[in-house]
This record gives structure tokens, C-alpha cells and sequence, in this order.
């Protein structure tokens, strides 16, 4: 693995620098992207700094919105990607047109696709790997930069909340705050759900199926079409089965306009990312992502859920 002094000479080397992070965003991919970004912007104001994606950040717009990126722009660049463990994920394809490639990441680097890399899966949140960069080569830190990085801290945290949270999560967050963000704020937009995605997640409830400590729930397009939400809205219900007190893992189906579904994996102690791997996906022992082509796939995947969790259970119990 790369240092962050090896990433940082590699930046100074560079006119132009590309930003990528994964399809279909949450908050640490767009949060670690953006204050990436816009620290380096801050710095190198004479370096065009771009951020690239597919316009797919649906209600995370708020946190940052992407740049026009042409195919021209890749010509002798830097391209940096964050938060993004495999090359399936991430977004914009033209990742691969530029003169290098680094990879900034904390999920397992089961797809060392990068020229250099720096990955550390201990670490709960891109978005804090970014933080220690900024600090470790003294580059800006202020209010614009600390908001999206703060946004993803929280997000991919599960507030706090998640296993790989450590004290010095808690002294990131605290450096981001004492900039002067609106905490309560971000607070409250991370939480904020339409009243169509409510329904969503009610749905989700009402349709579950609960086996030896394993659940599952799949959303159709139908299902979308129905309650007016699109694809990526969906992520709001992704946490909604584990409000249960007997579920320990669970999956939640989307189905994609082309048919096949997209599966994310949670989990509140069974290890679920090796499942996923099965499954053209991967990612975090309690939280990953997965495919599946068809239902016959969905029912397998939910039977090695049920096959972990019990195993899980019986050892616990």
C-alpha cells in the first residue's frame, strides 16, 4: 500500500485531477469525493479539479453536484477514486483514460484495479481516510470542505453507531464541527424521507419475510412505479428491517429497470460480505452489496443468509 506522502507527490505532479466514487452514492461517496476536491481545489487553484459521476446523486444532491467531465479532460490527467472497492462500481467509465490511477478506500481490496492505492478496511468511512490526508500533508480545511466530509462521516457510521466507529472517528468529527458546519443540519437532511419514501419503507415491513433470524424484502418496479419513487431513493429503506429486535441480517431486493436487482446486505453481528462476493459484489463484514439476475438468485442468496445467520445463533446462543 501506498503512503499518503506517495499519493500527495503524485497530486503535485498533475495539472488536472479527476474525482471518481461509486454508482449509486451514498453519503461517504459523495462526501469524500467532494472534500477531496474541494481542499485540493483550495490549494491548486491553478490545477482543474473535476468531480465525476453519472448524475446519479438523487437526494444527495445537497452534499455536492457533479462536474461536466469530458473525454478530453482524461488526456494526461490524475484520476483519484474514493470509496470505490471494485471497477463494476464505479461511476463514469472513462476512470481508465487517464495517464494514472489511485485508489482512496476502507472496504476490502479484493480488486486492486489502481496504479497506487491506499486502503485501509479498519477505517469506517472514506470520508475519515480523507480527513487524515488533509491533515497528514497540511492541505486547507474550512467550512465548504468540511460539510460533505462531516455528511459522509455520519452516513457510513450509521451515526455513530457501527462497530468500526473508534475515538478517533469521534476526533475527525470533532475537528469537522469546530469548523462551524451546521451539524443539526446535516442531521436532519441525512434523516429526512418524502412521505412516498415512508411508504416505501412501510412496504418493505409489510412484506418481509423473517427465517431463523434472517429476513428479506424485494421492491419491484412495479413497486416503485406504484409509490412514486425511483431507484435511487430506495437506499432509505435499506436499514428499515433492522429496527427489528430478532433480526440479525437481512437483504433488501431492488429490482433495476432491466430486471435484474440489486441486493444490499446488512447485518448486526453474522459476517455477510463473503456472501456477497458469491454474487459479483463485496464490501464491509456487516454491510455489503451484491447482484442478482433473476429471482431463482434472489432465493439462493436469501438461503446463505439463513445458513450464516443460523450458524451465527447457534454459536452465540
Amino acid at each position: 500500500m501506498s503512503s499518503f506522502d506517495d499519493i500527495y507527490e503524485k497530486i503535485l505532479q498533475y495539472p488536472t485531477i479527476i474525482i471518481h466514487r461509486h454508482t449509486s452514492p451514498d453519503p461517504d461517496a459523495i462526501g469524500s469525493q467532494a472534500g477531496l476536491a474541494r481542499s485540493l481545489s483550495e490549494k491548486f487553484p491553478e490545477k482543474k479539479i473535476l468531480c465525476a459521476g453519472e448524475n446519479d446523486e438523487g437526494d444527495l444532491a445537497w452534499i455536492n453536484h457533479m462536474d461536466e467531465v469530458k473525454a478530453a479532460d482524461y488526456e494526461g490527467a490524475l484520476v483519484i477514486t474514493t470509496d470505490t472497492a471494485n471497477t463494476p462500481r464505479i461511476s463514469n467509465k472513462l476512470y481508465d483514460q487517464g495517464d494514472f490511477l489511485i485508489k482512496i478506500d476502507h472496504h476490502p481490496d479484493v480488486d486492486p484495479y489502481a496504479d497506487m492505492s491506499y486502503v485501509d478496511p479498519d477505517a469506517p468511512a472514506a470520508c475519515q481516510i480523507i480527513v487524515d490526508f488533509i491533515n497528514k500533508e497540511n492541505l486547507p480545511m474550512n467550512k465548504e470542505i468540511a460539510y460533505p466530509l462531516y455528511a459522509g462521516l455520519v452516513g457510513d457510521t450509521g451515526r455513530f453507531m457501527y462497530p468500526e466507529t473508534s475515538a478517533h472517528t469521534f476526533e475527525i468529527a470533532a475537528e469537522l464541527a469546530s469548523t462551524g458546519i451546521n451539524i443539526t443540519e446535516i442531521a436532519r437532511r441525512l434523516s429526512d424521507v418524502t412521505f412516498e419514501q415512508a411508504k416505501l419503507q412501510a412496504m418493505v415491513l409489510e412484506n418481509m419475510t423473517v427465517k431463523d433470524g434472517a429476513a428479506y424484502a424485494v421492491l419491484t418496479q412495479d413497486d416503485l412505479k406504484k409509490l412514486g419513487v425511483n431507484y435511487e431513493q430506495t437506499s432509505v429503506a435499506v436499514s428499515t428491517p433492522g429496527r427489528i429486535k430478532d433480526i440479525l441480517a437481512w437483504n433488501l431486493f431492488v429490482q433495476k429497470p432491466d430486471g435484474t436487482f440489486r441486493v444490499h446486505y446488512r447485518s448486526k453481528g453474522p459476517v455477510i460480505n463473503q456472501l456477497a462476493e458469491k454474487h459479483d459484489g463485496g464490501g464491509h463484514a456487516l454491510a455489503s452489496g451484491a447482484n442478482a439476475k433473476d429471482m431463482d438468485e434472489v432465493k439462493q442468496i436469501f438461503d446463505e443468509l439463513v445458513d450464516v445467520t443460523k450458524k451465527y445463533k447457534e454459536e452465540h446462543e
